[in-house]
């Protein structure tokens, strides 16, 4: 009997072409423009609500401008101090609204330096910057450059996506499966589509198809 909680296939390492768009096409075509270093932007700050897939874009972005040869890191609220003794080229902060005073005033200050052409900047947070509770000052400046709200999948986008990829597998899904797994599993789309690819080779091991009591039985096997 397998356990699927913990013989999960990794999801695969986020990259700009395997974000599923939804209603997210001119912020990905921002985003890819500033990581390849094209266009005048230097900033831009993103934010939404959990499972929106923020991360994977910040991490995306980043493994963008690794592949255009500059130096450049995706780093947490917490690390962010570290990152500033660090030469980059193209720096990704998530959950903003998690800095200390320090490096809040630190980021203030990287943001000035980019006025002067020193850079690129993605921040991601869990709300738009006017809301978001730090120093006035800061806000305003991680509104200077362009704003964006990721737009997370609706359950019926999903759902299609899931149907697709199980398809693009070479199975059909039985009716039902998507909807039980949305319900039961974690939402995020990477951690629903490592789902799938676990279901499918236990689907063959077993030779049973991906029905919804293959996938009760693995998602509470004990």
């Amino acid at each position: 009997m397998k356990q699927l909680v913990l013989d999960i296939v990794a999801p695969p390492a986020p990259r700009l072409a395997n974000f599923v768009i939804g209603r997210n096409a001119e912020l990905l075509h921002v985003l890819r423009e500033l990581a390849e270093g094209k266009g005048n932007e230097r900033q831009l700050y993103v934010w939404g609500a959990p499972g929106s897939g923020k991360t994977h874009l910040l991490q995306a972005a980043v493994a963008t401008a690794v592949e255009r040869g500059w130096a450049a890191r995706c780093v947490d609220a917490a690390e962010f101090m570290d990152a500033m003794d660090r030469a980059v080229d193209f720096l990704a902060i998530d959950a903003a609204h998690r800095l200390d005073a320090a490096a809040q005033i630190a980021l203030f200050n990287r943001i000035n330096a980019l006025r002067e052409g020193h850079g690129r900047l993605l921040v991601a947070g869990n709300a738009a910057p006017a809301q978001l509770e730090l120093r006035v000052d800061l806000t305003t400046r991680l509104g200077w450059g362009l704003v964006y709200q990721v737009q997370a999948l609706t359950d019926a986008e999903k759902n299609q996506v899931l149907t697709t990829y199980a398809a693009g597998r070479g199975f059909s899904l039985q009716p039902g499966v998507a909807e039980y797994l949305l319900r039961h599993w974690r939402r995020d789309l990477p951690s629903l589509l490592a789902a799938l690819d676990t279901l499918d080779h236990y689907s063959l091991e077993t030779q049973r198809p991906v029905t919804v009591p293959l996938l009760r039985e693995v998602l509470h096997a004990e």
